[in-house]
């Protein structure tokens, strides 16, 4: 399958992803230093321009602070995630809420809602809070939308979303313990009414037992594309 006028999207493996369009370079959820699946050659970065955070677990957050120190990309999260980040002497970032919308650099970028936790642990043990967990609708200059639901469970307004923003593709977990599984995200994907669907969180860790096979199965009977990428491989 390939993306729409010039989208190229690799799987960094887990829930990272890299977008380019246009010249620019998005990253969401920032994992690739120690993440076990992510491709040596895919954990840095020439540039990058913005940097888009769903919630403060390690395994999304871990590597934001020397990310944007190094390459300075406008950081858009939650309001309490960016203040945390400031905290941290990152610079440039956009504190936003569920239902707001903001342009950075080539895209429109709307929160919304998902249903998990968010928080970060300090290096002496210490857990930090950093308000709701949240997932994204990007809207690029040709018009293409994807929505990226960060780490959540199937809840009833994913219907809203599609609804309403009418994403041409949408980023799903599928991986089962901490966020929705096989039958969950089948579900999810008849709320949302998406025409092509690309799973992620799954497979990283034995705990995540969701398969994209099972998934598959559950949504047989949907008119839904699923797509399944290999960890460093491009949508283009």
């Amino acid at each position: 399958m390939k993306l729409n006028n010039g989208i190229n999207l690799t799987w960094l493996g887990h829930a990272t992803y890299k977008i380019e369009n246009d010249g620019k370079t998005y990253l969401i959820d920032p994992w690739v230093d120690s993440n076990p699946v992510c491709p040596d050659e895919l954990k840095t970065f020439e540039n990058l321009d913005v940097m888009l955070i769903t919630h403060g677990h390690w395994d999304h957050m871990e590597d934001a602070v020397p990310i944007a120190k190094k390459h300075s990309p406008t950081v858009v999260a939650m309001i309490e995630i960016a203040k945390y980040l400031e905290s941290k002497g990152v610079e440039n970032t956009i504190g936003m809420n569920k239902g707001g919308t903001v342009p950075v650099d080539g895209v429109k970028a709307t929160m919304v809602t998902a249903n998990h936790s968010s928080s970060c642990v300090e290096e002496d043990g210490t857990i930090v809070y950093l308000g709701e967990p949240a997932g994204f609708v990007l809207e690029f200059t040709n018009g293409y939308k994807i929505y990226y639901a960060g780490d959540t469970c199937v809840f009833g307004d994913m219907k809203i979303i599609g609804e309403i923003y009418q994403p041409d593709l949408a980023i799903i977990p599928i991986g089962d313990h901490f966020t929705m599984g096989p039958r969950e995200a089948a579900y999810a994907t008849k709320l949302l009414n998406v025409p092509t669907v690309l799973p992620m969180h799954y497979g990283t860790f034995p705990l995540l037992t969701g398969t994209i096979e099972e998934y598959r199965q559950l949504t047989a009977h949907q008119d839904v594309e699923i797509v399944e990428l290999e960890v460093g491989e491009t949508l283009d």
